[in-house]
C-alpha cells in the first residue's frame, strides 16, 4: 500500500516485515501500517474462537506514571476504583474530559506500589499523554513509552496449552486482568490475562527488538494462526466490546456506553465525576441490534422506530460464528428496551432488526 497517508508516514510495526513476508494485505490504522488479514477474516476469526490466534497490536500505546503521587493521580484520572489493585493486577478503566465525556478506554496496571503502566488506544496515544501530562503535579512524572514496546495478543480457548511451553511462569493459576513478568521464549515480558476477543487469552508486553522472535516462535509451532485486524473487529463486536471513535468519543458518557461498570461514583471524586453524579435522565442508549432481514448495518446507518430516526448504527458486520448480521449503535432511551423492533436504512431500503442483549456470542 501507499507509505503516506494524508501527507503523513505511516508508522509501522517491529514485525512489519514479518507481515509482509506472509502476504498481510497491509492498512493504514490510526496512523500505522497494520495487517487486517493473512488467510481471510473469516478462518482467522474461527482459529481465535477454535483454537487460537496471533495478533500484532504493537500499535497501542503505553504510558507510564511512576511517584509517590502515582495511586492518587491514577485515581483521579480514571473512572475505575485504582485503590483495589495489587501490584500484578489491571482493570479496564476510562479517562474522561470535565463534561465526562470518554478521553480513552484502557488497560491500566499496577506494575508496582508507585508505578503503573497505561495501555491505550493507538488513535488516542498523544492525546492521552497530552491530557494526563497536563494534569499531573511535582510528585509525578508521566511518560510516553510507546517506542520501547512490542506487544502480541495470543487469544483464544487453546492459549495457556501454547503458551506454557515457552516459560517458567505458571500460567494456570494466573487470573483474569492479572499478569505476571518474566521470561518467555527467551525474552522478558509482561504477561497479561487479558484481551480484546471474548476468549481465553493472553498480552505479552515485550521489548520491541523481542517482538519478531516471540511472533516467529508462536507460529513455529503449528498450532497458533496470525490474526489481523479485521478478525480482531468481528471478534470484539460479536461480544460487543466498544471501539473508540464508534462506540466511544469525546461526546459520550460511560453511561451511555453501558460502562457503568468500571464508573465507580462511590470511590472519590475524579474528573468528570461531577457530572455523572447528577443522575440526569439518559438521553440515549448503547444497543445490540441483530438484523432479522438480510443486509449488514454498517457505520452511520440511520435507526428508526414508528417511522422516526432514534438512531445511528456504530459498528456492524455479519457474525462469523452466528452466520447472521449484527451491530451496535445508540438509540434514544425511549426506544433502547429489549426485543424492539426497528428499521435500519441500508441504500434507501428499511430492513427490520431488533434489539438484543449484548453479548451476541455468549
Amino acid at each position: 500500500m501507499a507509505e503516506e497517508a494524508q501527507g503523513r508516514e505511516l508508522r509501522k510495526s517491529p514485525l512489519h516485515d514479518r507481515h509482509t513476508a506472509l502476504g498481510a494485505r497491509m492498512v493504514e490504522f490510526a496512523g500505522w501500517e497494520m495487517p487486517v488479514q493473512y488467510k481471510g477474516i473469516g478462518a482467522e476469526h474461527a482459529a481465535v474462537r477454535s483454537r487460537a490466534g496471533v495478533f500484532d497490536v504493537s500499535h497501542m500505546g503505553e504510558i507510564d506514571v511512576e511517584g509517590p503521587g502515582a495511586s492518587g493521580f491514577c485515581q483521579r484520572m480514571t473512572t475505575n476504583d485504582v485503590g483495589r489493585l495489587e501490584p500484578s493486577q489491571a482493570q479496564y478503566t476510562l479517562l474522561l474530559n470535565d463534561r465526562a465525556g470518554v478521553i480513552d478506554d484502557l488497560v491500566l496496571f499496577r506494575l508496582e506500589a508507585d508505578r503503573y503502566l497505561l495501555c491505550v488506544n493507538a488513535s488516542r496515544s498523544a492525546v492521552d499523554f497530552a491530557w494526563l501530562a497536563s494534569h499531573a503535579g511535582d510528585d509525578v512524572t508521566v511518560r510516553d513509552v510507546s517506542d520501547a514496546y512490542a506487544l502480541l495478543a495470543l487469544q483464544g480457548p487453546a492459549a495457556e496449552a501454547i503458551l506454557q511451553p515457552f516459560t517458567a511462569l505458571e500460567l494456570a493459576g494466573l487470573k483474569a486482568f492479572n499478569f505476571l513478568v518474566g521470561e518467555v521464549g527467551g525474552v522478558r515480558c509482561l504477561v497479561s490475562r487479558t484481551g480484546y476477543t471474548g476468549e481465553d487469552g493472553f498480552e505479552l508486553y515485550c521489548p520491541a527488538e523481542g517482538g519478531a522472535g516471540l511472533w516467529d516462535a508462536l507460529l513455529a509451532t503449528g498450532e497458533v494462526e496470525p490474526a489481523g485486524l479485521g478478525a480482531r473487529d468481528t471478534l470484539r463486536l460479536e461480544k460487543g466490546f466498544s471501539l473508540y471513535g464508534h462506540e466511544l468519543d469525546e461526546t459520550t458518557t460511560p453511561l451511555e456506553a453501558r460502562l457503568g461498570w468500571v464508573t465507580k461514583l462511590d470511590k472519590g471524586p475524579f474528573i468528570g465525576s461531577d457530572v455523572l453524579s447528577r443522575k440526569e435522565p439518559l438521553r440515549r442508549r448503547l444497543v445490540g441490534l441483530e438484523m432479522e432481514e438480510a443486509g449488514i448495518a454498517r457505520e452511520g446507518y440511520p435507526i428508526f422506530h414508528d417511522d422516526r430516526e432514534v438512531g445511528r448504527v456504530t459498528s456492524g458486520t455479519r457474525s462469523p460464528t452466528l452466520g447472521k448480521a449484527i451491530a451496535l449503535g445508540y438509540v434514544s432511551a425511549a426506544a433502547a428496551a429489549l426485543g424492539t423492533e426497528v428499521r435500519v436504512e441500508i441504500r434507501g431500503r428499511r430492513v427490520l432488526a431488533r434489539i438484543v442483549r449484548i453479548p451476541f456470542v455468549r
